[in-house]
Order: C-alpha cells, then sequence, then structure tokens
C-alpha cells in the first residue's frame, strides 16, 4: 500500500515535461517542507570554497567517518534541504558524518564545473585533516556519476582515493544507450525523457557525451575503491547502474549492485518505504565492512 500510494503520488507530481526554471520553482517550494529533520539528527550550514555545505549528523555518528555525497538534480538543480532526511538516514545507518555540499549547476556552468567543485570539496576534506581511507563518496542519480567521475580524476591525478563509493540510481550514461531507456519508460515514476535529454544537452554543452568524466557508464575503472550500486528494477537507468557495474567488475573492482524489484528512482527519499529502509541498511553494512577491513 504505501508503494502504490507513493509511486501515484510521486509520478502526479514529477512526471511531466519541465522547464530548467520551472524544475527549480517546483523543488524550492518542496525544499520548504522538507528543511525540518529528527532531532537526533543535526544540521550545520556553512561554506567551502565559496559553495554552501551542510553537515548532516545523526548523534550516534563517528566524528572521524566522513561520506560526501553529492546530490542528484540532472546537473541543473538540487536543493540541500531536499536532502537533509536521506542523509540523515545515511548518517545514521553508516555511523558517519554526512557532508552534503552544493555544486554549479548547468545551463549557466555546464560541465567541467560540477566535477571541478566536487574535486575542490574533497581536497578541502584532505587539507583540513580528514585521511582518504576515512572518506567515502556518495550520490544518487547526477550525484552517483559525478561520485564516480570525481574518483576517475582522483586516480588518474594520482592522488589519494575514497575507501568505498555508494551510488543511488546513478546517472552514468548521457548517451542514453541502455535498453532501459526505453523498456523501463512506461513504468518511470520520476524521470520523464524529454526532461532527461534537456538536463544532459544543458550539461554536456560542447563537450562529447562519451568522455568517461561526464559518462563513467565507458570509463576504465580499473584500481577503483570497493562500490555499491543500488537502482529500482522499473527505473530507466537500471542500465546505467548495470553498464558501471559490470565495467568495475571486468576492471577487478569489489562490486555489489542491488537491484530492488518495484521500486522506482531513488526510491530511498521515501523514507518510510520498507525499501528504503532495506537499502539504509544495505548502505550501513557496506561501511561497516570497509572500515573493519581497514582497522584490521
Amino acid at each position: 500500500m504505501l508503494r502504490f500510494i507513493s509511486r501515484t503520488l510521486l509520478r502526479k507530481l514529477f512526471y511531466k515535461p519541465l522547464s530548467i526554471d520551472e524544475l527549480r520553482k517546483s523543488q524550492n517550494r518542496s525544499a520548504k517542507m522538507m528543511q525540518k529533520v529528527p532531532k537526533a539528527i543535526s544540521v550545520e550550514g556553512f561554506s567551502i570554497n565559496e559553495l554552501s555545505a551542510e553537515w548532516v549528523t545523526h548523534k550516534s555518528a563517528n566524528e572521524e567517518k566522513i561520506i560526501l555525497y553529492l546530490h542528484g538534480g540532472g546537473y541543473v538543480s538540487g536543493k540541500l534541504e531536499m536532502y537533509r532526511l536521506l542523509c540523515g538516514s545515511i548518517s545514521e545507518k553508516s555511523g558517519a558524518r554526512v557532508l552534503l555540499p552544493e555544486y554549479r549547476l548547468a545551463p549557466e556552468d555546464p560541465f567541467p564545473a560540477a566535477l571541478e567543485d566536487a574535486l575542490s570539496i574533497y581536497t578541502w576534506l584532505l587539507q583540513n585533516g580528514t585521511s582518504a581511507e576515512n572518506i567515502f563518496l556518495a550520490g544518487d542519480s547526477a550525484g552517483g556519476g559525478l561520485s564516480l567521475a570525481m574518483t576517475l580524476a582522483l586516480r588518474d591525478e594520482g592522488r589519494p582515493l575514497p575507501a568505498g563509493i555508494i551510488c543511488l540510481s546513478p546517472w552514468t550514461d548521457l548517451t542514453f544507450s541502455g535498453d532501459s531507456h526505453i523498456g523501463n519508460a512506461k513504468k518511470s515514476v520520476i524521470l520523464h525523457p524529454e526532461n532527461l535529454r534537456l538536463w544532459a544537452k544543458s550539461y554536456i554543452a560542447h563537450a562529447n557525451p562519451r568522455t568517461p568524466h561526464i559518462s563513467p557508464a565507458f570509463a576504465d575503472l580499473t584500481n577503483f575503491p570497493p562500490m555499491l550500486v543500488q537502482v529500482g528494477a522499473e527505473e530507466v537507468l537500471l542500465d546505467d547502474a548495470r553498464m558501471v557495474a559490470e565495467r568495475a567488475k571486468s576492471a577487478g573492482v569489489d562490486v555489489t549492485l542491488s537491484v530492488y524489484e518495484k521500486m522506482w528512482h531513488v526510491w530511498q527519499a521515501v523514507g518510510i518505504l520498507p525499501e528504503a529502509k532495506r537499502a539504509f541498511a544495505e548502505i550501513g553494512e557496506f561501511v561497516e565492512k570497509l572500515n573493519t577491513d581497514h582497522t584490521d
């Protein structure tokens, strides 16, 4: 019943063509209703290199463990307030503080602006005394793809890599080559194909969409840290997740691909769903296992 109600409501609210301006206005309205978090979770706003950011921390979190969470929004939108509850749940189950930053958005600032900002934030963490082995990267949708692109850039520059990567319904192929864009189109709850193509065009600008830093599904993922990829079986980005997981596996990466039946794009945001609770528990187990491995 919860799944049916959530699916029906979300599709009615979000499954429609929107201009980028309309999308941002819609998110502004939604953000006002999502600002409050449970008492066990604290939210501390500040700035990093002129970018707004928040620490979202459950009272039980270990101060030394950090998850750098890059929000979704198709590279063209994203309000921090909309991600507080999601990041609060991740902090609770992972036992880590969550750093939730903004990054520049397209079309005003197309590729590689978002990637540059993500790398800048990671550098800030290292410069302020956090070791790479205590940092996890995470993100949903575009943020999931950005987490992978960021790790690719770090590896190619010979810089310290994070302990692990957590991708929620990642957007990894901005060429739309996956069959699920057609096969799951009628089942899609949130992502309208017209919107996806508008966002991709806005972010890519004059670059090649197959560039690995834009579409990590085409990247060589050799020497990547362990990865957890969660995706809904009924979303159009199903093959985006499958493709990047297969490339990671073929490169010898320790990767877990979890396909949640009957789920839609970033269902974890509906925290009351049993499937969302299961996804957060899986994230917690992933982080705990890697923390234990490093301790050993």
